[in-house]
């Protein structure tokens, strides 16, 4: 199959989304907690979180442009709180971190909704998930509005990081896979995370080796 611009314009948008979502790959799957001026928390499934440094510690991600007249609440709540936390998704949490993507009124709380439970940080703002294994929270840095489809790229600081133990090495390696995390292909289909191949650093004179 081949397509140019015009045959991926011909097709039906839903089409042409997963189609896009599907060949850029497998992308990490995080439920996205904050919470409103008035004490109400929100979450919402996101695939678009990316590492953007480690000095200082950063993350970066898009929050899609809403059908016209729905309003954001992720964005709006990181906005006016500047705070939000990042919490993966185990493959048991699928279901309900799916369900996060539904068109809830701002009345509404998603960890309601799903039957997933708050968890409160003594000294932060924003809810984590607590049956995550891993979460991450952050303090809002910068805002990107992009011009050319409106969307929004936010950039937080890692504040703090929640994470068992025995799922960190020596040298500062994560095994996700030890964490039952899972990955998204497309807009709805989730993927099991293998433990995966270590290599050690890449040198140019010498061949690629397995750790």
């Amino acid at each position: 199959m081949h397509l140019d611009k015009e045959a991926l314009d011909a097709h039906e948008s839903r089409w042409r989304a997963q189609l896009i979502n599907a060949v850029a790959g497998f992308k990490p799957v995080n439920l996205i907690g904050t919470i409103d001026d008035q004490g109400r928390t929100n979450l919402a499934i996101i695939t678009s979180v990316v590492h953007l440094g480690a000095n200082p510690p950063l993350l970066g991600m898009v929050i899609r442009p809403s059908p016209k007249g729905v309003e954001r609440h992720t964005l709006n709540n990181i906005l006016d709180t500047g705070a939000f936390s990042v919490n993966a998704v185990t493959e048991d949490m699928v279901p309900q971190a799916h369900q996060t993507s539904a068109r809830y009124s701002g009345e509404t709380s998603e960890f309601e909704a799903t039957g997933l439970t708050p968890r409160w940080i003594d000294g932060r703002r924003e809810p984590f998930v607590a049956e995550s294994p891993l979460q991450i929270g952050l303090s809002l840095l910068e805002h990107l509005p992009l011009k050319h489809n409106g969307t929004h790229f936010i950039i937080g600081n890692i504040d703090c990081i929640d994470i068992p133990d025995n799922a960190v090495a020596d040298d500062g390696t994560v095994d996700l896979g030890a964490l039952r995390l899972v990955t998204a292909c497309g807009l709805d289909t989730y993927h099991s995370v293998g433990s995966g191949t270590r290599f050690a650093y890449a040198k140019p004179d010498q061949p690629p080796r397995p750790i």
